[in-house]
This record gives structure tokens, sequence and C-alpha cells, in this order.
């Protein structure tokens, strides 16, 4: 990455009032070296300048960190795409025990290749699509936070999301600020999956005049066996 967009990181970082590893900005730079790489040949990302990568994918995820609600939880990205948020916020806070799903092969392969170039040994990288995977008992309910960025409408993105929490943990979807009508729709199908009322904030992308938000949802109650359904109902229909 340029010698500016490292400073736009730096600057952007300081903002967030973040304290992260000395190698964080150093890594995340390789990481963006890799993504704009790769992104030649495979569909990671519509963004391919280094400063708008700083801004709208690094610091836009890093956006996730301020609360400290993933200091040391077991996290799962679901539908990672090129590896947002969660190798980002690995990247800024190690203690996350983080685990990257999607659905398509071979961005899980180039995630394994970049996750061990940065020396992030731990992370697990895993090939499965959402609504299946989180009918295994090694994944459903076994993670302390679920989150995703701008993977689907929220009523979708709760199905595919929820039943990975484990009762007493938090989803965080990230979105942009013009979703209150998507967030009102999904607020039935939340509690049904044994969630709480969405806690909605918003946020000012750090460099930028964009505004996003995330969307917290508690989960104190277990997700019913029959969540998540099969693909084919969840586009159908609500629940």
């Amino acid at each position: 990455m340029t010698e500016q967009a490292l400073e736009i990181l730096r600057q952007g970082l300081d903002r967030l009032g973040l304290t992260y590893p000395p190698d964080a900005v150093e890594r995340l730079a390789l990481y963006g070296d890799r993504l704009l790489e790769k992104n030649q040949v495979m569909n990671l990302t519509a963004i391919t300048d280094p400063c708008e990568v700083a801004r709208l994918h690094f610091l836009d995820s890093a956006s996730l960190l301020p609360s400290k609600t993933l200091h040391g939880r077991k996290v799962i990205d679901v539908g990672t795409g090129g590896g947002f948020p969660g190798l980002v916020l690995k990247i800024l806070d190690p203690s996350i025990q983080l685990t990257l799903l999607d659905s398509l092969g071979k961005r899980i392969d180039w995630l394994q290749e970049v996750c061990e170039e940065l020396g992030l040994h731990d992370v697990v990288c895993l090939k499965g699509r959402a609504e299946e995977t989180a009918r295994q008992k090694t994944h459903r309910e076994q993670y302390d936070v679920a989150v995703s960025r701008a993977l689907a409408s929220m009523p979708m993105l709760a199905e595919l999301c929820i039943p990975y929490v484990k009762p007493g943990g938090l989803f965080l979807a990230m979105k942009s600020n013009k979703t209150d009508e998507e967030i009102e729709a999904a607020e039935p199908i939340i509690q049904t999956l044994g969630g709480d009322k969405p806690f909605v904030m918003d946020y000012q992308v750090p460099g930028t005049d964009i505004w996003h938000r995330i969307v917290t949802v508690a989960k104190p109650r277990p997700t019913p066996k029959a969540y998540p359904r099969k693909w084919t109902k969840i586009k159908e229909s609500k629940i």
C-alpha cells in the first residue's frame, strides 16, 4: 500500500482511540497489498484504490473495536468475502479467537494463505454455506459473537448469523445508515431466533463523511432447532 494509505490508517486508528500491536499497520499494509493483487484474478472487492481500501475496508471494519466487546472472545465472521471485518479485527486485536466463514472455496484458500503469511496461525478459515454450517454441532451456538458486514438484508442476516451465537452472546451486523425499515422488519425474526430488540449505533468512518451503523443483538435464549431454514425457504419467506 502507498505511504499515503498507511498514514490514513494510522490517523484513523488514532481517531478510533485504539490500542493495537506495533506491527498491526505493517500487517494491514501487507494484507491490503495481497487483496489488491488477488483482486485482479478474483472478485474480492470493488474498491481498488489503496487509500479507499484503508478507509472503507480497514477503518470501517476497525470501528467494531472501540466498544471492546470482541476482546478475548470467540468470534465467527459470517460471509467474510475478502476477510472483512474479521481479519482486520484479528490483526488489531490478536486476543480474538477468529473463524472466517465463506461459501467460496477459492476465497477461503486465499484467506488461509494470507493468514499464514501474516503469522495468524490460529485463525480458522472455513468453507461452508452459512445456513448449513449453523446446523453442525461444532458450530451451532459455539461462538461468543457472530459478525457480518453488508452480507444481506437484516431479516435474512439474522437467520443466517444468530444460530451461531451461544446464549449470552452477541450478533453484530455492520450496515449502512439507511436501514431503519429492514431493522424494524427483522425484530420479530430476531425474537424468534432467541435475540432481544436490536440496539443501533451510528458511526462516522474515520477520514470520511460516510456514516454507517452497528446493529447489536443480544441473545439471551437458544435458537429453536428449526432454524436456520434451508436457503430456498429463507429466500422465499420471512419467519
